[in-house]
């Protein structure tokens, strides 16, 4: 008997220091809140994780960090919140509230959110040797509705349109389309990022023939689905000057083939009509191929003199109305209309 109670305190003793050495997992479950969280840039976001089962957490150290454990944007331990190791980029960005942590809640309340806090955050929870963790997933969202829409005078290539809009994050879906909703491809497209890690986007449209109605430029944010948007309306007299320039050039160049051509002509048929004895027949041939290289002279001249004022002309009209946005195109078309 005396042999069996020494056994039996010896076996309690084991299983106590393995309970000691070894903590149970089984003491609480750390959950955060699933999927990814939307921050609006510039606003707030919370981020809230609780204890299972239930359990106060008020003596417990609890800490939120994202890439590494050492540097925490918030840290509350032995019922104090420790300013003082906070990561310097959260500093009187972060706090935490505590309202519901006798039930082990907490929420972690971000202010100001930038780009920069997109990403993880670990939530975690210690109690003497004994800790958990959980993973919450943020998403910075930022949408504009400032979009502007640049038409380039018309040339010979036909309407160049481009699309400007900024503050967007993460880089948005952007499409021309038309007033049926039927997408139009674009020229180009390019983007920069800002000081604030924002995207601004460009994108241009060259339409070569004429194109009455309704031409949008679109926006929309890949994570919210919100979609932004502008328009104008183009009328047919835009692409006017392109078919004026066209005609003129055409007009120009058929006038000078025909002033080379013609003596060139006149020419030939003189000399198969005067001998080559005439002693005039040298000093006609000569003046004639005079002639010809300086009609040619001129023709190569006046086509650099139309091609540089249509190219002044052309900016010229460029510095005058560098930046039409809808509104002034707008009321341009009513002005072409009436």
């Amino acid at each position: 008997m005396e042999t069996t109670r020494v056994l039996f305190c010896r076996l309690f003793f084991v299983l106590y220091l393995l309970q000691m050495v070894t903590p149970s997992s089984e003491q609480f479950m750390v959950k955060g809140i699933k999927g990814p969280i939307l921050a609006p840039f510039g606003g707030e976001v919370e981020l809230s994780c609780q204890l299972s089962p239930p359990q106060s957490a008020q003596h417990m150290e609890i800490r939120w960090f994202r890439d590494r454990y050492t540097q925490p944007i918030y840290l509350y331990k032995a019922g104090k919140d420790l300013y003082g190791e906070t990561t310097s980029r959260y500093v009187e960005r972060t706090e935490l509230l505590k309202d519901a942590i006798g039930e082990g809640k907490v929420t972690l309340r971000i202010f100001n959110v930038s780009v920069d806090d997109d990403g993880q955050y670990h939530c975690f929870f210690r109690d003497g040797d004994f800790y958990e963790e959980d993973i919450t997933e943020v998403k910075v969202t930022a949408t504009s509705s400032d979009i502007q829409i640049f038409v380039h005078p018309p040339n010979t290539k036909g309407l160049i349109m481009e699309c400007h809009s900024g503050g967007w994050f993460p880089q948005p879906q952007m499409e021309w389309r038309d007033s049926r909703g039927d997408i139009l491809l674009p020229t180009s497209k390019s983007h920069s990022q800002d000081r604030d890690k924002l995207f601004n986007m460009k994108m241009t449209l060259l339409l070569r023939d004429a194109h009455s109605g309704n031409v949008a430029c679109y926006l929309r944010n890949p994570l919210t689905g919100q979609e932004e948007r502008t328009s104008i309306v183009l009328a047919d007299e835009l692409f006017s000057q392109k078919k004026i320039w066209i005609i003129i050039i055409i007009t120009l160049v058929t006038v000078l083939i025909s002033s080379i051509a013609f003596p060139s002509v006149v020419f030939y048929c003189q000399q198969e009509q005067v001998p080559d004895s005439d002693p005039l027949f040298a000093l006609d041939a000569i003046w004639a191929e005079d002639m010809i290289v300086a009609l040619w002279v001129l023709m190569v001249f006046i086509t650099m003199l139309i091609s540089l004022i249509y190219f002044r002309m052309r900016d010229s009209n460029r510095d005058a109305r560098p930046n039409l946005g809808p509104e002034a195109m707008e009321l341009a078309d009513h002005r072409l209309n009436s």
